[in-house]
């Protein structure tokens, strides 16, 4: 299923590194972005996630939260995040149901894997509608970052 801007964003409640469960519509009030990824301690995942705890300042001053998931265990997500000092929550889609419901699943990726997060980034605004959606096949890029910034100084 393709998410498009204009549709309301799926609601889930999944952990964080910390086990605590986070619930997307406790978020209304707020803008998100969500950045779906891979997999943690990976060269591309870290360079994107780096890159997005470095200009957190940006995010937050546009009273936006941003969360990293991915079907890693929150075990491996607590560990990522200390290593990377990543400074938002990393959610843990083990179970895959969010990347699912978002069309953020690679069905095979590489070496046989299935069930892989893809990388994706979604901003919703803070009624919970999506305003950008893109779901990259190639795991090897990253968001549209400029493209993502500009869609949260228009909200």
């Amino acid at each position: 299923m393709q998410l498009n801007p204009g549709q309301a964003a799926p609601d889930f409640t999944i952990p964080d590194q910390d086990k605590n469960m986070i619930t997307l519509s406790a978020q209304k009030g707020k803008n998100v972005l969500l950045l779906f990824f891979p997999a943690a301690f990976t060269g591309t995942c870290t360079k994107e996630l780096c890159q997005t705890r470095d200009d957190i300042a940006f995010y937050t001053g546009l009273n936006a939260q941003v969360y990293g998931i991915s079907v890693d265990l929150p075990f491996s997500l607590n560990k990522f995040r200390a290593e990377q000092n990543i400074n938002f929550p990393l959610l843990s889609d083990f179970n895959k149901t969010v990347s699912e419901a978002y069309g953020s699943i690679y069905t095979d990726w590489i070496l046989g894997f299935k069930g892989v997060s893809k990388r994706s980034a979604f901003v919703i605004d803070k009624g919970g509608v999506i305003r950008y959606a893109e779901v990259l096949e190639d795991a090897t890029k990253i968001p549209d970052f400029d493209a993502i910034k500009k869609v949260l100084e228009s909200l």
